[in-house]
């Protein structure tokens, strides 16, 4: 599945990246894959949310553009 959202010219949502987009990937684990993107010498934000709608991550990509990891809550994992 593929889903765009438009966010507004001004944001902020994709600092430090200059990008105008960033890419969300959904993931399994987010605390394991970010500690080990941290070992790996991966940029990581420090900061990671958690809300009805999961688990929310974010790293650079070695060309300076954020990517947020997403963990879906239980109720919309595969089983």
């Amino acid at each position: 599945m593929t889903a765009w959202t438009i966010f507004p010219e001004t944001t902020d949502y994709f600092a430090p990246s200059a990008a105008p987009f960033m890419v969300n990937y959904r993931v399994a684990e987010l605390e394991p894959l970010l500690a080990v993107l941290r070992e790996e010498g991966c940029t990581v934000d420090d900061r990671m949310e958690a809300s009805e709608f999961g688990k929310f991550g974010w790293v650079m990509d070695p060309e300076g553009n954020r990517i947020e990891l997403w963990e879906p809550p239980p109720s919309q994992s595969p089983e």
